[in-house]
């Protein structure tokens, strides 16, 4: 529950500093999470030798499973020592170490090679599993479709979550979706569909670990639909202020997953003021040391 705790609390402390780097012209671009921390822990029942194709949103996943700081922060500036050596933009990492496949701007790319990496796994015979991430406009695309059916014709073992944050950029989830969950589209690709509180850092881990055993056993794709939503604007070209409005994202923070994660852990009794102070602490100087490197 710490390493969790943690996890999550990095996530919002990296992205912190790094929109203010962006803000200072440091950096040319960045693509914050704030919100939307507890779908990343999808990952979390994943095994070392399974696979992650991700979206641009999922920084916890990768922290997760051993990318770290430096590898973070060196990829956003280019330099030397990038993982990737300058071949992406800021915020679209590469860890081929992890078996996390390279971020793709063009939406939806990731789904369908997700679905190819998961039938590759199912020839070779193993019990591994493919894991990709979307948001909720990425459901719209001829790529979401090509890849949901092949992977309910084919029973790969592969899911799909998808990150419903409200937005896909300025357009509300009402002009994407004319059904009333986007986790109903699942039952017409003959998988199971689940639909999760995604600011509930528990729950997505629970859902997740159902849908990566019923993979492992041959029992076919799942899609997760984690509802949350996405507290500033889609990346640091975008203004959220122009379509929609102030009282929205006011609403969510109520429900801001870190905050029902320290809650509970008070309730276990295993969170005090002091132990945040020294976790923030630690990251906040993981951080500068990292910056200074890199600069």
């Amino acid at each position: 529950m710490l390493k969790i705790f943690d996890t999550l609390l990095m996530v919002r402390i990296v992205d912190d500093r790094m929109m203010r780097l962006q803000r200072q012209g440091q950096l040319g671009f960045y693509m914050k999470s704030l919100g939307e921390e507890a779908s990343h822990l999808s990952v979390f029942p994943l095994r070392k030798s399974d696979w992650v194709l991700p979206s641009y949103r999922e920084q916890g996943a990768w922290f997760w499973a051993g990318y770290t700081i430096d590898d973070f922060i060196n990829q956003l500036f280019g330099n030397a020592e990038d993982p990737i050596k300058g071949r992406q933009m800021p915020v679209h990492h590469s860890a081929n170490w992890l078996n996390y496949v390279s971020i793709s701007s063009p939406v939806g790319t990731q789904i369908p090679q997700a679905v190819g990496v998961a039938m590759g796994m199912k020839i070779k015979g193993t019990d591994e599993v493919a894991m990709t991430f979307f948001g909720e406009g990425t459901s719209s695309t001829g790529e979401f479709h090509v890849a949901m059916t092949f992977a309910g014709v084919s029973k790969a073992p592969v899911v799909f979550v998808c990150r419903n944050n409200g937005w896909a950029i300025s357009v509300p989830q009402a002009k994407q979706n004319a059904a009333e969950r986007f986790a109903a589209k699942a039952v017409g690709y003959g998988m199971p569909g689940v639909r999760v509180d995604g600011n509930d850092v528990l729950a997505v881990i629970q859902v997740a670990r159902e849908a990566v055993e019923r993979a492992r056993n041959g029992e076919g794709p799942t899609l997760i639909e984690a509802v949350t939503y996405r507290r500033e604007g889609h990346s640091s070209s975008d203004d959220p202020s122009v379509y929609r409005a102030a009282s929205e994202p006011e609403e969510w923070a109520e429900k801001d997953p870190i905050k029902r994660l320290r809650g509970y852990l008070k309730e276990r009794g295993i969170y005090s003021e002091q132990l945040e102070a020294e976790i923030s602490e630690r990251h906040n100087a993981a951080i500068t040391r990292a910056y200074e490197r890199a600069q």
